[in-house]
């Protein structure tokens, strides 16, 4: 390669890529292209400058694809991606499922969004560390992919707590690289970070400062980083400048509060499926004010309290009944995780409870979705009054962004203190402790009491911090970080 090409070159890395493949009828594979700040951030710096990223197979369909391209360069198979170079892991399903499901998503998501039944869980036994070496393999699969072949001086951004020990396996193997690290959670205090075997606990935090750059959505989950760094690496931190000095080297923090994409969202919001859904739910919500929430169904997005709250709201504020619809839509995750399906089942059961007290023959107070569908929530959002986002811990929550943007005629969002949205959007949200369903009670009835003028001229706040760093910059301002 050319020496412009080589100082420009990108590496991405994160377990989900930008594709995902399906198998049609006829056995052929086809695939559609994913969603999320990731995807919208690469994807107009991929259109300009040599890119590579290198994600993990997740379905039969995903290792079908991976099998059939040299090197899983899907690019090189004969799939039109749009000029985007992806290299698709098809890593061994035993090692991905003890990765994924068992480390990353049952162990150190449980850790920093600090979820844990601690009586019960967690245990760490031969079991686990039998999973922790698949989670060290799948972190070496990548690191493997993303040194082969990549030019002198290359700026690599690898992506979430799934890659946390990829950064010191590059750069054990090509020091010349310029790294960065990404984390989409939030991160643990010392304190809960601490439940961790001491010598998993450092291999983490060691693996995320082969980075040349860490960085996180909140000022608060950096901070939490930098004290574990301090407390369990004895690492020199320096405060001012945010960095840690390390094994010889000297990291830098950085903090990037993800945006929603405008222009995306709108172009997309504007389509004929979101105007059809529009109009059902027009037609289902009446004349009343609309309360909805929009979320996966995960153990941090507190569904289970946001909805015990609109209850205490119709049992105390009784001059809101058949006045006021909530819409729910959780959306399915993680099904392969036993607590996320039990907690999926106590989602239903309130919703059931709550229709079983209140609901009229004219009136259904609580409408409940559990499934996937885009373009209803996007149609939801420019119809709703209320958003509420109550997670118990999240590390940014675009869904807090994303609704005020879409919104038609301006929405409150009563908003979590726990959800990294909050510190750019507390000053005009209603801000409420997740815990508290008595206070998430009175501020649904406080949002909407709110006057119409009120209510748009704070919307009208929540959208300029929404798109104050929209995904293209996003991305780029961490490459920026690297120099």
């Amino acid at each position: 390669m050319g020496e412009q090409v080589d100082k420009a070159q990108i590496l991405v890395a994160s377990n989900r890529g930008p594709v995902s493949f399906s198998v049609d009828d006829d056995g052929s594979l086809s695939f559609r292209r994913g969603g999320g700040g990731l995807v919208s951030g690469l994807s107009s710096v991929a259109a300009e400058i040599d890119t590579l990223w290198v994600c993990a197979a997740l379905s039969d369909a995903d290792r079908k694809a991976a099998s059939s391209a040299p090197d899983g360069r899907l690019d090189r198979a004969g799939f039109d991606l749009g000029g985007a170079r992806v290299r698709m892991l098809d890593i061994p399903e035993q090692t991905f499922a003890n990765a994924y499901t068992s480390v990353a998503n049952s162990t150190l998501w449980f850790v920093h969004h600090m979820l844990y039944d601690t009586p019960n869980k967690p245990l760490f036994d031969a079991a686990f560390r039998a999973e922790w070496e698949d989670y060290r393999a799948y972190n070496a699969s990548f690191a493997e992919a993303l040194v082969t072949g990549a030019a002198e001086g290359a700026k690599a951004a690898v992506q979430d707590y799934h890659l946390a020990l990829v950064p010191r396996m590059m750069r054990g193997r090509r020091p010349d690289l310029r790294i960065a690290h990404f984390s989409h959670t939030p991160w643990a205090p010392p304190e809960y970070f601490g439940m961790l075997p001491a010598d998993i606990g450092r291999e983490l935090l060691e693996g995320m400062l082969g980075a040349d750059h860490v960085g996180f959505l909140s000022r608060r989950w950096a901070d939490a980083f930098l004290k574990c760094c301090e407390t369990f690496l004895r690492a020199d931190v320096n405060w001012d400048h945010r960095t840690v000095d390390h094994g010889g080297r000297i990291v830098r923090t950085g903090v990037h509060g993800l945006g929603a994409d405008a222009e995306g969202l709108r172009e997309r919001a504007e389509q004929e499926d979101v105007a059809e859904r529009r109009a059902t739910l027009r037609e289902l919500v009446g004349g009343r004010r609309l309360v909805l929430r929009v979320d996966r169904t995960e153990l941090s997005k507190n569904i289970v309290r946001g909805l015990a709250a609109y209850r205490e709201l119709l049992r105390t504020r009784p001059e809101w009944r058949g006045r006021v619809t909530h819409l729910a839509f959780a959306y399915p995750s993680r099904g392969d995780v036993p607590e996320y399906r039990a907690y999926t089942e106590s989602v239903r059961r309130i919703a059931e409870e709550i229709n079983e007290e209140f609901a009229t023959p004219e009136w259904t107070p609580l409408i409940l979705e559990v499934n996937d569908d885009y373009p209803r929530s996007l149609a939801s959002y420019q119809l709703a009054d209320v958003l509420v986002v109550n997670p118990i811990r999240d590390g940014m929550n675009l869904v807090a962004k994303e609704g005020p943007v879409l919104s038609h005629d301006g929405c409150a969002v009563v908003l979590s203190t726990e959800a990294g949205a909050a510190d750019d959007m507390g000053g005009a949200a209603v801000m409420v402790n997740p815990y508290d369903v008595s206070e998430t009670a009175e501020a649904l009835h406080t949002a909407l009491s709110m006057p119409d003028d009120e209510r748009r001229a704070r919307c009208e706040r929540l959208v300029e911090a929404s798109v104050a760093l929209p995904p293209q910059r996003w991305f780029t301002d961490q490459l920026r970080a690297l120099g």
